[in-house]
Formats: structure tokens, sequence, C-alpha cells
């Protein structure tokens, strides 16, 4: 009897993030640090299929592009290397040619609402004719052209790519059709050739807030106005295990009253954008969740392990991104949030991720004093301690420094 000697497939494992805005995208950063301390046998670097929409493209890419969550950390969260500024007019540079092309078009308009009205006086009065100046509302306030030029630079410098066809591993990033309403995945076959910066423009695109990016003649918008995971590609693409982070979830203000985190009426009376963002919120996390269950009936044979925030702190939904001091918090608190999420749910998760061969330092996640900072360079100190030791001479203490500038220079790249 001969017996088959073919080993068994290698599972695959996928990543899914969500999006959020820039805010959701630095929740990202600290999340996924979190989870490659705390999960042994999983590099975060060579996952067989990244899928991103809106901010979670933007992290997404840079993972495929090779970039760890520590280098994530350092770069978008400290500022720490100039190469990849962070800064708000990367997001919201006014779109002066949209906004000079609506203007333009308003005497048109106003002579169109003129003629309307005088050829027909009895059916319409003469504001309901002037109501086709909403025309001349501009398409969006902000053109994300430049979020498209800084990842054209970070993507074709240092070794990365710009190229979705270039890389070593899947990557989708979901966009929507504007006409179509069609949900659109950027790295896919037919639309692979599409440079991943320009894609990554298009799925951040809120409606209203970004003009709608033009792609081989079609307009394109946020992805999250279809799906807010967008985890069944992964599995279309052969997953069998996909993790996803959701940064995107509605504040429940009377359990944030509770918790302490937010004033009786603060949401209500914090202005039209905050009160924009929990109504989209809402209608992206009940489809999200009606999404998860429907991954269960879908792909019985495959799992998948969701992170996001708790609704009931409001740190998260009123922080400014681009305060450093912010930034810093947002990243340090959902770094906190998930080590506390994985070890809450360890007895839950240690059986799933076994059969994927990874493992749960829960040893990392009951250390009460770890850090984001401790956990980037708490093991660089040994390092320049023991060089330290050695600094005898004048050259010793040379070759140290020098040495010591090359290694903090690698890292931050």
């Amino acid at each position: 009897m001969v017996q088959d000697s073919r080993q068994p497939a290698r599972p695959r494992i996928g990543l899914a993030l969500g999006g959020g805005g820039p805010l959701g995208g630095i929740y990202e950063i600290g999340a996924l640090r979190a989870l490659d301390e705390a999960l042994d046998g999983l590099d975060f670097n060579d996952l067989d299929v990244y899928v991103g929409v809106n901010a979670g493209s933007f992290v997404a890419a840079n993972l495929a592009n090779q970039m760890t969550s520590a280098q994530l950390c350092r770069i978008f969260v400290r500022n720490e290397a100039e190469v990849h500024p962070f800064h708000p007019d990367v997001f919201y540079r006014p779109a002066f040619r949209e906004i000079g092309a609506r203007l333009l078009a308003v005497p048109g308009l106003v002579t169109t609402a003129l003629r309307r009205f005088a050829n027909n006086p009895y059916d319409q009065s003469f504001l309901e004719a002037l109501t086709i100046l909403a025309q001349a509302a501009p398409a969006g306030l902000f053109d994300n052209e430049g979020l498209h030029d800084y990842l054209t630079r970070a993507f074709t410098s240092l070794g990365r790519t710009n190229d979705f066809r270039e890389l070593r591993r899947s990557l989708y990033v979901v966009a929507t059709d504007v006409e179509s309403t069609d949900a659109v995945c950027f790295g896919a076959p037919g639309f692979d050739h599409v440079p991943i910066s320009r894609a990554i423009q298009a799925s951040t695109a809120s409606p209203g807030l970004y003009v709608p990016v033009d792609i081989d003649g079609r307009y394109y918008v946020d992805g999250t106005l279809r799906k807010g995971l967008h985890a069944s590609v992964a599995f279309e693409d052969g997953a069998d295990l996909v993790l996803a982070v959701n940064p995107q979830v509605p504040i429940d203000a009377s359990a944030a009253v509770r918790a302490g985190s937010m004033q009786p009426g603060e949401l209500t009376h914090s202005g039209l954008p905050n009160l924009l963002s929990q109504m989209f919120r809402t209608m992206v996390y009940s489809r999200m969740q009606s999404g998860i269950a429907q991954y269960g009936r879908d792909y019985p044979d495959k799992d998948i392990l969701l992170f996001e925030p708790t609704r009931d702190d409001a740190k998260l939904f009123l922080s400014n991104v681009f305060s450093f001091r912010s930034r810093r918090m947002v990243c340090e608190h959902a770094y906190q949030m998930t080590r506390r999420d994985l070890l809450a749910r360890a007895d839950e998760l240690e059986p799933v991720l076994s059969r994927y061969g990874i493992r749960l330092r829960r040893d990392r996640l009951e250390d009460t004093q770890r850090t984001i900072s401790t956990s980037l360079y708490g093991e660089m100190l040994p390092l320049y301690v023991a060089r330290g030791r050695q600094r005898s001479s004048p050259r010793g203490r040379l070759a140290a420094g020098i040495d010591n500038v090359t290694q903090l220079f690698s890292r931050a790249q």
C-alpha cells in the first residue's frame, strides 16, 4: 500500500481593516501593534491577503509594503521620520479647482432659473426656480490629491512599490463606484493596474468631505458605503482565518456618561461634524454586524476574529488626530484596549489560534507596565548599555556613537 506523502496545505491567513478616517487609522496602528506583540507565529508583513477600506487601506498597504507595526508607530504616531510627514495639509487641502468650477457655473445657473420661471411663471415660484443653484455646491470640500502625492513618494522609495502586481502578497483596496454604487476591489484582476496610491485616495474619499476620484473615467468614493470591513474579499481569496480591526464604532453616550468619559448632553451639543460622524458610524456598524453573522453562514469552515473599541469610550470619538498629544493618546489607548480584549478572550481565542499555528503570549498581555514606548524601545536599552561600557577611548566613543546613530536611523525607516 502506497502512502500519500503530500503535506496538507498551509492555512492561509488574511487581515481586514475598516475605515474611520485618520483617527481610525491611528487606532488601527495601536491595535495592530498589540496584536503583533501578542500573537507568536504570525508575521503581519507576511500574511497571505490584505484587505483595506478607507483608513484601513492606508494601513494595509503599508503592511503589505513591508512596513512593520513598530515602524508605523514611530512614523505616523510619534512623527520620528521626516521622510513620512503626517500633517493636516496632506488630508485637508481645499478643493480649489472644484470650488472654482462651481462658482463659474453660477451665472449660467441663474440664467437658466430666470428662463424657466419666465416660461412657466404659474408652474413654480421664483424661489423654486432658484433651487437649481444647488448644482453650484461643490462635490466635496477637500481634494485628497495631496494624500495621493504623499503615498506615491512613500511607495516608490526605500524598496517599496506602488504597483499591486509587484507585491509579494495579495492586497485589495475597496472603493465605491459613484454611478453604479458597486464595490470595486483595486488589486483584483482588471483593477490591479491602478497605482496603490490612487486606489487609497479613492477609498478614503468620504462623500461630501472629499471630491470623488477619477480613475479611468469612473468616479470613486469611500468603500465603507457598501460594507464596513469587506472581510469576504479575503475569504474569497482563500483565507482560512481573517483578523479584522474595525475602528468605526458609534459611541453609546449613556454608557460613556456612566463610564465617566463623557458629560451628559456632550455628544448632542458637540457640533455637526460629530453628529454626522455618529450617524455614519451607526449605519456602518449596523451593516457590519449583519455582515459578521453572514460570514458564519457563508464560510462555516473559516474563522474571523474581530477587534474593535468599546462603545462607552468617548476618548477616541472626540479626539483631534492632528494633535501630536491626542495622536499618541489614541494609539496608546487602542494598544491597551486591544491587549485587555485579548486577555479577556484568551480562553476563547487560544483554541482558534492554535489551529493556525499561532500562540497567544499571555505573559506579555499580563505585563501591566507594558506600553507602546516600552515595547518599541525597551529591547534597545540593553544594547546601548553594553555599548556604553565599551567606550573607553575617544576612538571607541566615536565608533559607538556612529553605530548607535546607524541603528536608530535604520529602525526609523
